[in-house]
């Protein structure tokens, strides 16, 4: 299976810092964030990874990565030279990835402690459709929130006030390769962006959006706060 990773965006909630560099290269520990979604899924026997990343620190992450050899994988990049949304920088990987292919594909500003062998296994044994991984969190207003029905979702709510469960949609994605179709179907958002929350939820309305629960810690590391807290994380596995 192949592996996509975006690593785009502006990183507003971490400005000053991003105006200088790509939040993804920030530091987490003694690495740039990044690391750990390259190294997470070569540890997963994932050996093709493309890459969207920004123009902004475009050559950082390419001197950084390299071919991707020292993770013992083969790394492919695409810049994404304007904003547009998460699902807009999905489908960027058309191409990357056939028509036929599974994929996992990773925010890069997710840190977290479980392997992705076993749900990648699990989603090689589904038949079609998407699967995404859930975290019971205390906050689930701040995240989007699944809408369950037994081993599927009927559908995912963005920063709902009234949250229908105490569980969040990390940022772990698994699609078949029907995804860049619903890509293609998507009208952007109040926001002027394609959201990968409306991907999501044209699967939980063929009843093929399935899902797991992501197990240890798990952060997104996008805001100040959540970025010490991954490090801290970190170093303390370290130690």
């Amino acid at each position: 299976m192949k592996g996509v990773i975006l690593a785009g965006g502006t990183g507003t909630r971490l400005h000053p810092m991003t105006k200088l560099i790509n939040k993804h290269l920030l530091p987490v520990g003694n690495v740039p964030m990044l690391h750990f979604a390259v190294q997470k899924l070569s540890e997963a026997g994932v050996r093709d990874i493309l890459l969207i990343i920004p123009k902004l620190s475009s050559g950082l992450f390419i001197e950084y990565f390299g071919s991707g050899a020292e993770w013992n994988v083969r790394i492919t990049y695409r810049v994404q030279d304007q904003a547009g949304g998460s699902a807009k920088a999905l489908g960027m990987a058309e191409g990357f990835i056939q028509s036929q292919e599974k994929f996992i594909l990773l925010l890069g500003d997710n840190i977290y402690e479980a392997s992705l062998s076993g749900y990648i296994a699990a989603f090689e044994r589904q038949t079609a459709g998407a699967m995404v991984l859930l975290k019971q969190v205390n906050d689930p207003h701040r995240y989007g929130v699944p809408e369950l029905d037994g081993t599927v979702i009927k559908r995912i709510e963005e920063k709902p006030v009234d949250p229908k469960s105490d569980y969040c949609v990390t940022g772990i994605y698994l699609y078949d390769g029907s995804v860049f179709d619903k890509v293609s179907s998507l009208e952007p958002s109040k926001r002027g962006e394609l959201e990968i929350t409306d991907v999501n939820n044209l699967y939980a309305a063929e009843g093929t959006l399935k899902y797991d629960v992501l197990q240890g810690w798990w952060t997104d590391a996008g805001t100040p706060a959540s970025l010490v807290e991954a490090a801290a994380r970190v170093l303390r596995e370290n130690e």
